[in-house]
């Protein structure tokens, strides 16, 4: 597992906090019930999606929620990188029906694509192969069908999807899970972009439940400003990446 999973890494920082906050708002949302469905968007690449993505997944598993991400940004998925798990197959091949000779199981049981994490309770299915449509895979009635069957099994399955003015992934997604996370970063995301990507998934039939505004200096004042202030908005940094 990388540091990034913070956590877990240092589950004592304000930014691990900030994760178990947005969890909480998360969980208050919809209190009736345990099942939640979810995408993670982001307006441009470079935002965090990711990182907060993998970061809420790990603070509900540590809930002892069964929790399952799935990687469909099929171009530049790196959940695999972050848990350092295997990077195939995943997603893609699974809705293309395309795997390696070496594939184990039966290619059509979505099953046999789900990888452990060295998180108690957190499983990731990777991105898989970088095929050449996409946008047309998720389209596809499989996706439907994904969820209504791993739900079953999990309590939280989180879409990490590519950023939703670049392709339209994020959009197909929307429309199937129960609302979306759009995520932003400070001195970076622009508001008219944040305005552009919530009336996209919601002129889709989407429902945004909030944005995360990402890499914010945090200390313990802004902190303590943020929690009794930022209802809305969670704060939080990841650490500095290695390219």
């Amino acid at each position: 597992m990388g540091k990034e999973i913070i956590v877990v890494e240092n589950p004592k920082s304000p930014e691990a906090e900030m994760f178990r906050n947005l969890r909480t708002n998360i969980q208050f949302m919809n209190a009736d019930s345990d099942k939640k469905v979810m995408v993670v968007t982001s307006t441009i690449p470079g935002e965090g999606k990711s990182y907060v993505s993998a970061n809420l997944a790990a603070a509900f598993a540590q809930l002892d929620k069964k929790v399952l991400i799935i990687d469909t940004d099929m171009r530049k998925g790196r959940q695999y990188t972050i848990f350092n798990l295997r990077p195939r197959p995943g997603i893609s091949n699974f809705l293309s029906g395309v795997v390696e000779q070496d594939f184990v199981g039966e290619k059509e049981d979505i099953r046999n694509y789900i990888q452990e994490t060295d998180i108690e309770n957190l499983y990731l299915i990777p991105a898989g192969n970088v095929p050449p449509n996409p946008s047309e895979l998720l389209v596809s009635t499989k996706m439907k069908a994904i969820i209504d069957d791993l739900i079953q099994t999990f309590d939280i399955i989180i879409f990490d999807v590519p950023p939703c003015l670049i392709v339209t992934d994020a959009l197909i997604l929307a429309r199937l899970v129960d609302f979306t996370i759009i995520v932003s970063a400070q001195n970076v995301t622009k508001i008219e972009n944040l305005k552009r990507a919530k009336l996209a998934i919601e002129n889709v039939g989407g429902k945004v439940a909030g944005v995360v505004l990402n890499k914010v200096q945090v200390n313990a004042k802004s902190y303590e400003n943020s929690y009794y202030y930022g209802e809305k908005i969670s704060n939080v940094k990841p650490p500095k990446q290695r390219r």
